[in-house]
């Protein structure tokens, strides 16, 4: 049985609804950077991380592991607590 949430409570996660979705408005800037890059050249593939990349693939390889490490379990999270209800299990 849910429990009545506080304004406060209520106000609170409607600014983690907001956050998230701006999170993911920069996702989606972000993989339109990723996608302005040309892709690595097959060669470059094959080099392993002790090689220097160009920049081009350095960047995308940076939006990559910041999205896939951070952004998107940020983004889950919020829209965990956001819609987070005492008594709801979990």
């Amino acid at each position: 049985m849910e429990t009545e949430r506080t304004e406060a409570e209520i106000a609170a996660q409607e600014k983690l609804k907001r956050i998230a979705a701006e999170l993911e408005a920069i996702e989606t800037r972000l993989w339109g950077v990723h996608a302005s890059l040309p892709a690595p050249p097959a060669e470059d593939l094959q080099k392993d991380d002790e090689e220097e990349k160009d920049v081009a693939t350095e960047v995308r390889s940076v939006i990559e592991c910041v999205i896939n490490d951070w952004l998107r379990s940020a983004i889950r999270d919020l829209q965990a607590g956001a819609e987070y209800r005492k008594g709801q299990g979990g």
